[in-house]
């Protein structure tokens, strides 16, 4: 497998930590150039430094803004004049009953995990329909069942399910490929940055980090299902189960999930039944 990305351009947006910075390094190892787009310059620098010795452009980006996810798609063609995999990453979670939620929480999600993926695939869309290269939406399992507690991250990650299905469905004969990608739970800072009811992060994990798929790993079962252009990628014994149990076993679904997460430290599920 090794260089099965040579000469290929590939955007990643959200690249400064978790999944995205694995795909950074695994990507470039795999002779990729890479397009690597988050917020913080510092650690976009830093990033740069470690990947030294391969094609790489950092572009400060905030997916929740248009002109900079044009932006970034028009400094990828500026220096590399071809784009053949846009990695929609940037993500954002959030911890809080819907009735405690203040509504600006639910719009952030929406923001960064939607429309953050619209903008960047609308702007680079017709350069991977030339180069029939490959669209990738990084969603979750809440993008296939409602999470209590997870409102507006459900929400956002069944839109984003639906803007890929789509598009996908439109372009079904002109040689793009879509992957709808849900790793299932994560090692990462995903749940650190999470933000509480009134939108401010939680700062701390409410569960077991050490016990999760690591990023590398999902970083390498992305980069087969790019490879083999499946559509959809669902990781996770405990989230292809989810996804193919909720199908005929719905209500069973929502009470085991609902046990689960009120499990957690902290949980706003406090009244949950056992």
């Amino acid at each position: 497998m090794a260089g099965c990305l040579k000469d290929k351009v590939v955007i990643i947006t959200g690249a400064s930590s978790g999944i995205g910075l694995e795909c950074a390094r695994v990507f470039s190892r795999e002779g990729a150039s890479v397009v690597l787009a988050a917020r913080s310059a510092v650690k976009l620098k830093d990033l740069e430094e470690e990947l030294h010795g391969h094609p790489v452009l950092t572009v400060v980006t905030d997916v929740t803004v248009e002109s900079d996810c044009k932006h970034l798609v028009e400094d990828t063609i500026s220096r590399f004049g071809r784009i053949d995999i846009l990695v929609n990453n940037a993500g954002l979670s959030m911890r809080a009953l819907f009735k405690d939620l203040d509504l600006s929480v639910m719009k952030r999600l929406m923001d960064v995990n939607f429309w953050g993926c619209v903008y960047c695939t609308k702007y680079a869309l017709p350069w991977l329909l030339e180069s029939k290269g490959s669209v990738v939406g990084v969603t979750s399992i809440a993008g296939f069942r409602g999470l209590p507690g997870r409102t507006g991250y459900s929400a956002s990650k069944f839109a984003m399910n639906g803007f890929l299905d789509t598009l996908r469905t439109e372009h079904l004969y002109d040689g793009l490929h879509v992957m709808t990608f849900a790793p299932g739970f994560t090692s990462s800072n995903v749940r650190v940055a999470a933000l509480t009811a009134d939108g401010t992060p939680q700062g701390a994990t409410p569960r077991a980090e050490e016990k999760m798929m690591t990023a590398r790993d999902v970083a390498l079962y992305m980069l087969k299902g790019i490879r083999k252009r499946k559509n959809f990628v669902i990781l996770t014994t405990i989230g292809k189960a989810t996804v193919w149990i909720s199908k005929f076993f719905p209500q069973f679904v929502s009470r085991l999930e609902y046990r689960v997460m009120a499990k957690e430290p902290d949980s706003p599920l406090s009244g949950a039944k056992q």
